[in-house]
């Protein structure tokens, strides 16, 4: 039977050139893309077209927790996918419950829901907040200054940067910002209609910016108070990234009370399902007298994709490969690594470098101002995406982060020898530019 739709003819000469081609007629040009076409990965390196190999210190953006092509995610897709790929949520499948279950194990008695992207993880706990304040009135979230909560309009609304909103005006209502960092400002921020405050562990797109124990605990004590939801939003900085499951979990060991400290609800998407689309929303067994872990219930809240048997496996073996290679041990002593080489670079190089900071397997490396950077200063891109672009061509894959912080979001099982490799080339480009 003739096909209704041809197939697409094939790619003759696979370069650069043809396959960027490709995009520019045919795929819609909503990203700012980078001039490198990547072929294969292997662990924490990638291949592009012509063969030459990339260092990836980026990750995907914290989605790669094992790295490219773990032959553990290979063989879980290949196994499972021979038994059942998709049923609908009318049904029951082991291994949403098996997923759910490891996670309520990692954070506190609770239930989950299983949704394909982070951006979706946090429009679900946008509506549990507004179903938890609902009869009361209650639906204003806040949110942090400089936070990134995904690009739904709701998503654009929560999120605390004014150049994501330009040109989707006018904003979804419901969402008021304030400083992070700040507890007097939240405290002096709450309204009758307020019924969550809403933030990250660590501010990725926000140039990696940890939250304070004393923040943490004392958002806590007003949420209390105040009758209010804490959610945090984990899509970035949660997974192991910071070394602990979550990233409050890190922040506040040690801390007196941390032990005590629980939200009411975290998003996770990115690492959950190590470049598998998954997200998920963890919520809490109760708060304020309220089962708050089964306030959406049928027909409140659904997706179709959400939790099927495949991404469920996946994200299991994802999580059976970090605890039993402790993963997450690895994240915490090679980040400090990490982050010591790179002070190490501040101090050396104060002309170009600015700071350094996070925590774990998330590291924003500052530079200064664009002025004072000679080399930078005539071009008219922002410092971090000049800096980036030097990086590539020196084989070094990393995140820019606004337009002076450049991210390291490496694989949990980066090795000693890799993050040594990627010190050299930075220390070799930062020269270049002193």
């Amino acid at each position: 039977m003739k096909d209704l739709v041809p197939s697409p003819p094939p790619v003759v000469r696979n370069d650069v050139a043809a396959i960027q081609a490709l995009y520019q007629k045919h795929v819609v040009p909503s990203y700012g893309r980078f001039d490198l076409v990547f072929r294969h990965g292997s662990g924490s390196h990638l291949f592009d077209v012509t063969g030459k190999r990339y260092l990836d210190l980026g990750g995907g953006i914290a989605v790669c927790s094992l790295g490219h092509a773990h032959p553990a995610i290979t063989e879980t897709l290949i196994e499972q996918s021979r038994k059942l790929v998709h049923v609908s949520n009318l049904y029951y499948t082991e291994p949403q419950g098996r997923l759910a279950q490891q996670i309520v194990r990692h954070v506190a008695p609770g239930k989950v829901f299983f949704s394909n992207s982070g951006g979706e993880a946090n429009e679900g706990l946008f509506k549990l907040a507004r179903k938890f304040g609902h009869e009361e009135g209650r639906f204003e979230i806040l949110t942090a200054a400089n936070s990134f909560h995904g690009r739904t309009l709701a998503g654009l609304a929560a999120t605390g940067q004014e150049k994501f909103r330009k040109g989707f005006e006018p904003t979804t209502p419901g969402f008021r910002h304030i400083p992070f960092n700040d507890l007097q400002a939240a405290r002096d921020a709450i309204s009758p209609a307020t019924v969550a405050i809403l933030i990250e562990g660590v501010q990725g797109e926000g140039g990696i910016t940890p939250a304070t124990p004393e923040y943490l605990l004392g958002l806590r004590a007003l949420c209390d108070e105040k009758k209010l939801l804490l959610l945090m939003d984990g899509v970035q900085c949660g997974h192991f990234r910071t070394g602990r499951f979550q990233s409050f979990q890190r922040i506040l060991e040690g801390a007196p009370g941390g032990e005590r400290f629980l939200p009411d609800g975290v998003s996770m998407a990115k690492s959950l399902g190590g470049g598998f689309p998954i997200g998920a929303f963890w919520v809490r067994a109760e708060v304020h007298g309220v089962k708050l872990c089964d306030l959406l219930g049928p027909g409140t809240h659904a997706t179709t994709f959400g939790g099927t048997p495949l991404a469920c496996a996946v994200a299991l073996k994802v999580l059976d490969v970090i605890e039993r290679e402790r993963l997450a041990d690895n994240a915490r002593q090679l980040g400090e690594f990490l982050k010591a080489e790179l002070q190490r670079l501040v101090d050396a190089y104060p002309q170009v470098l600015k700071t350094v900071r996070g925590l774990g397997f998330m590291v924003g490396l500052e530079l200064q101002e664009k002025e004072k950077i000679p080399a930078l200063a005539a071009g008219e891109k922002a410092a971090s995406l000049q800096f980036v672009n030097r990086l590539h061509e020196a084989g070094l894959l990393t995140i820019p982060s606004g337009t002076q912080v450049v991210r390291l979001l490496p694989a949990l099982n980066l090795t000693r020898p890799d993050a040594e490799e990627g010190i050299a080339i930075l220390e070799r480009t930062v020269r270049s530019l002193a």
